[in-house]
């Protein structure tokens, strides 16, 4: 059996399990359903630290679910909005991005979704007894439920700016050329302006191949509504807040915990309070031997080295050296073991360490 000693800390100090702090949303809110919402950049293949935040959703689920007698689900966010290329302007000097949808279209996608990430899904769901959804990010903010949020967001932007975009006061917003095959978007919009009308707002942008170019946004359609990263997760949280039956857990990379100060900012700065502020769950990262996170693009690009006791698998799923139930039935046994002890939990591993705890037995996590 696997031995792992944690310091203490304040947080896990007031805790007997990671799930306690869902507590107290859980007892005063009582949701007649748990959603843990999940979301990954489909911009390659998964790593560790992918794995890692997506088994611990359902691990956490299947424990709210023992615990309070909710029902439980997973929501798995594909944010296939992330930048496929970047490109520099000669004219202007600004950098322009075409996003992974635009550049390889839905079909496509679907087909990476199905490839390099259902499967892990479906093994820890059924392993759990726990139903799952994806959702393209693209489908996502075609949603009149989130181009509302959006518009009513955009109305109080000037509360909120200097908290979504601390260094210049102008949280990105980027809609792309609509030019069929195009779909290309000044990275910083720097040249877009967005004119707020009674229920749309029109968007001035200038296009890197087509130049000016104008499109309407409105709660029933209109152009694809592609927000920086701070902004993107402030109209996702306040989004699902409408429902007032169901309880969304934003499931986290413990890398989250800086930004989401931020968006809890913005969030009170438009109005928000207490209770109507997001629930998240911020999962252990996975770090290198000097305390960085794990980064797979920075270890492709030749700038860092793969870390001391860490393996080609960590980096690329696929090459875990075995059966995917084998792969799956490792990440929740480290998952009880994590979320069974919050000294465990809420601290970060070094890719070495997982390694150690991948490859060693360890108790498993069951469905009631």
């Amino acid at each position: 059996m696997t031995a792992l000693v944690s310091p203490n800390t304040v947080l896990a100090n007031a805790l007997g399990s990671a799930e306690d702090v869902l507590a107290p949303r859980i007892r005063t809110m009582t949701p007649s359903r748990v959603t843990f919402v999940v979301g990954t950049q489909i911009n390659g293949v998964p790593h560790l630290g992918t794995s890692l935040v997506q088994s611990l959703s359902f691990a956490a689920a299947a424990r709210v679910r023992q615990r309070f007698g909710i029902p439980v689900e997973v929501l798995f966010g594909a944010l296939d909005n992330a930048p496929y290329e970047v490109v520099k302007d000669p004219a202007s000097g600004h950098r322009y991005q075409r996003a992974y949808a635009h550049a390889l279209g839905e079909a496509a996608l679907a087909d990476q979704v199905d490839e390099l990430y259902r499967p892990l899904f479906d093994a820890l769901s059924e392993r759990l007894s726990i139903p799952y959804s994806i959702e393209m990010y693209s489908r996502r903010q075609q949603t009149e439920q989130y181009r509302r949020t959006w518009l009513r967001v955009h109305r109080r932007i000037d509360a909120a700016r200097w908290w979504l975009d601390p260094a210049r006061g102008v949280p990105h917003v980027r809609v792309p050329c609509p030019a069929p095959g195009c779909g290309w978007a000044e990275k910083y919009a720097e040249r877009t302006r967005i004119l707020l009308a009674d229920e749309h707002a029109i968007v001035h942008a200038v296009c890197l191949h087509h130049g000016p170019y104008e499109v309407v946004i409105d709660p029933d359609g209109g152009g694809y509504l592609d927000l920086a990263t701070l902004y993107r997760n402030l109209v996702k949280e306040l989004a699902v807040t409408v429902d007032r039956d169901r309880l969304s857990v934003m499931v986290k990379g413990g890398d989250w915990v800086f930004g989401s100060t931020l968006v809890d900012n913005a969030l009170t700065a438009i109005g928000l309070v207490g209770a109507q502020l997001p629930t998240r769950l911020f999962c252990p990262q996975v770090v290198t031997d000097t305390g960085a996170k794990l980064s797979k693009s920075l270890i492709r690009d030749g700038k860092v080295s793969l870390p001391d006791g860490s393996a080609p698998w960590m980096l690329d799923t696929r090459l875990w050296p075995g059966s995917l139930a084998d792969y799956a039935e490792r990440l929740l046994g480290m998952a009880a073991m994590l979320l069974g002890n919050p000294r465990h939990f809420f601290r970060s591993y070094s890719a070495g360490e997982l390694g150690r705890l991948m490859s060693q037995p360890t108790r498993s996590v069951t469905a009631p």
